[in-house]
């Protein structure tokens, strides 16, 4: 039986402009550093605020459309023009949330956030999240000379489902999703849909140990896991149509 081992790396409060690898190096010193094969999994939240994505909401002028949707779910227009400006499409909304397409991707505020923000300020996801992945990789790896996976991730709710889970928007050295198709099941029938979402598994296993409010936990570090390094890069998204929640939104016209 595979086993494998996560660990929570406290770094300290990161600031707008800190060099997110240093934090990650240091932190991992308290479980023997990093070695080859382990997968470095970042809160996106703590390498926005690395990358200076940080937001005051006093700088913030609300359009006429964050205006009107302020209104209709009772949020603060300063936000609603922020999560418009990081949206591709506003979907609906309901009271303090709009649902937006962003990357491909179906979520909340586009992922705009107030929670460990400084007072006032507000944090949108990482501008290139597969980017960053492989920058912090390469950085990684010349750094201290180890063959690392990387995961940019997110907590994200579900749909008809209370609470959120870890999901992986940028990743960099590992296959974010493993082709089950062609295999039996346990009564020898082919697969023939089924892909695992690894890299989603792997982001709800660190979560547990970042957790969402003062932990101080950004970074976690999985090690055992039976995975190549090296293999993939970058999430693959899906269109809209062919989304089974979005697709049935759309066909039924509401």
């Amino acid at each position: 039986m595979t086993s494998y081992t996560v660990y929570g790396c406290k770094t300290g409060l990161i600031k707008p402009g800190d060099d997110i690898v240093e934090h990650i190096l240091g932190s991992a010193g308290e479980v023997d550093g990093i070695l080859d094969g382990d997968i470095i999994v970042i809160a996106e939240s703590a390498l926005a605020t690395a990358e200076g994505r940080v937001i005051r909401l006093e700088e913030v002028t609300p359009s006429k459309e964050a205006m009107q949707y302020a209104m209709r779910f009772g949020m603060d227009p300063r936000v609603a023009e922020v999560v418009i400006s990081e949206s591709d499409e506003v979907i609906g909304g309901i009271p303090g949330f709009l649902l937006c397409l962003k990357d491909g991707t179906l979520l909340p505020n586009a992922g705009v956030d107030g929670s460990n923000a400084p007072e006032g300020t507000i944090i949108p996801l990482p501008g290139d999240p597969n980017g960053s992945a492989s920058q912090i990789r390469a950085e990684i790896g010349k750094r201290s000379g180890k063959n690392v996976g990387v995961l940019i991730i997110d907590s994200r709710t579900h749909a008809m489902r209370l609470g959120v889970s870890g999901v992986t928007i940028g990743c960099s050295g590992i296959a974010a999703v493993s082709d089950c198709r062609g295999r039996k099941d346990l009564f020898g029938r082919e697969l023939e849909v089924t892909r695992r979402a690894v890299g989603d598994c792997i982001a709800s296993a660190a979560e547990l140990l970042m957790g969402e409010a003062d932990e101080c936990i950004p970074v976690v570090l999985v090690r055992g896991l039976d995975i190549i390094i090296g293999d993939g890069e970058g999430i693959e998204t899906i269109a809209p149509d062919e989304c089974l929640f979005m697709g049935a939104f759309r066909k039924t016209g509401r």
